[in-house]
């Protein structure tokens, strides 16, 4: 008993300093200390990591008294009812990081709110599960105001007039959608959303810098610092999470990551290499979506668009990787370091000519294809040997 009372002091004693950290970091004379110093990146990742780190913990007791749990269900893997609510403190960390340090655009506005939007039918669904039709219509409507105000993919020539501008915008539909609906399928293990958003927020940021983009840097570094700041609630060396991120913070994180990638100008002189950086960064997530969508129209689970939408099943790459490892910390540590190495890659990528960026993107999908070929036996022999399923 004695411990545990240590313990629980403990951490309000480092909850009140974190506190007080941000106070200090919220007094205008300190902010332009690091603004002067050339350090605006490292304010804007202590701001939000501080404000993640403390609000985390406010939600979870919120979401407990309110009973916005994400209770134990045939198609989920946690085994006792969890607090949800954890994306309102990243989303909000992000906010008050962008905000607080005066980062303006009108392409980053229409953005941001599109993304309180988007988090607003997160919230409405883990209160009450909405149809996912609902969820997918919201979805466009807010990608179609981000495409609305000019941030479009450029990959087919402007040469070919209005079919250039059609293919783009439905290519860029595409890819926000697809990457929103993707990292929201991740959010299925502990820590494995929240820890892929810091990853990809991190090669973003470092490209984006590297490119002399340092706008998109600070938006990248503001979303890794929220996301970093919720990890330790999410994901604990032992023990469940304490609290999930919820509809509200998967699919706000995917939303805002996909409008960034297609923000940035990341290679004026070759085109491949600028569609090869992005692709690398988020090529867990994109190699994921692709692979369970035609797998489930081949074993015919999946016979139209609205079962595709609604369809849940433990067939991602997470749960695959955990059978073959035996286990979901190991599954979610190997793709962390399956994400680190393709964002290492993108950042080589800069100086590639358009064929060694060719080819850097066939190697990542001959990587990952090796991979679900060695978990796909693993899952097999676990089956027929009748081992116990490391998803429960």
């Amino acid at each position: 008993m004695q411990e545990i009372h240590n313990r629980k002091i403990t951490r309000q004693v480092a909850n009140l300093s974190l506190v007080l950290f941000i106070c200090v970091l919220l007094v205008p004379p300190v902010r332009r200390y690091f603004l002067d110093m050339g350090y605006r990146w490292l304010y804007m990742l202590s701001l939000s990591f501080a404000i993640s780190f403390c609000l985390t913990p406010v939600f979870g007791w919120l979401a407990t008294q309110l009973n916005i749990l994400d209770r134990p269900g045939l198609r989920k893997i946690h085994s006792s009812a969890t607090p949800l609510l954890g994306g309102a403190a990243v989303f909000i960390a992000f906010l008050v990081a962008i905000l607080i340090n005066g980062i303006y655009s009108f392409k980053l506005g229409v953005i941001l709110v599109s993304s309180g939007l988007l988090f607003g039918v997160g919230i409405l669904d883990d209160l009450n599960d909405i149809p996912a039709g609902f969820k997918l219509s919201a979805q466009i409507v807010c990608a179609a105001l981000v495409i609305g105000c000019g941030i479009v993919l450029k990959v087919v020539p402007d040469s070919l007039g209005m079919f250039s501008k059609v293919t783009n915008v439905l290519l860029t539909l595409f890819w926000i959608i697809g990457i929103t609906n993707a990292m929201n399928f991740f959010d299925g293990m502990d820590g494995l959303a929240a820890g892929l958003g810091a990853i990809i927020s991190l090669f973003l940021g470092l490209v984006a810098f590297q490119t002399q983009q340092p706008f998109l840097g600070w938006i990248s570094v503001a979303m890794l610092g929220s996301c970093l700041g919720f990890l330790p609630y999410n994901f604990r060396i032992k023990g469940k999470a304490l609290i999930f991120l919820g509809d509200a913070g998967s699919t706000v994180i995917g939303f805002v990551l996909a409008c960034v990638a297609v923000y940035g100008d990341w290679a004026e002189a070759s085109p491949v290499v600028a569609l090869a950086s992005p692709l690398l960064i988020f090529w867990v997530l994109i190699f994921d979506m692709v692979y369970i969508t035609v797998d489930r129209i081949i074993t015919r689970k999946v016979l139209s668009l609205r079962q595709w939408i609604e369809y849940v099943g433990k067939d991602h790459l997470h749960h695959r990787i955990a059978y073959a490892l035996g286990g979901q910390k190991r599954s979610v540590l190997f793709i962390f370091l399956l994400s680190f190495c393709l964002g290492a890659s993108a950042l080589l990528i800069r100086n590639a000519d358009s064929l060694d960026a060719l080819l850097l993107i066939i190697q990542a999908s001959i990587f990952v294809v090796l991979i679900t070929i060695l978990e796909r036996r693993g899952r097999t022999l676990a089956i027929e040997n009748g081992c116990n399923d490391p998803l429960v």
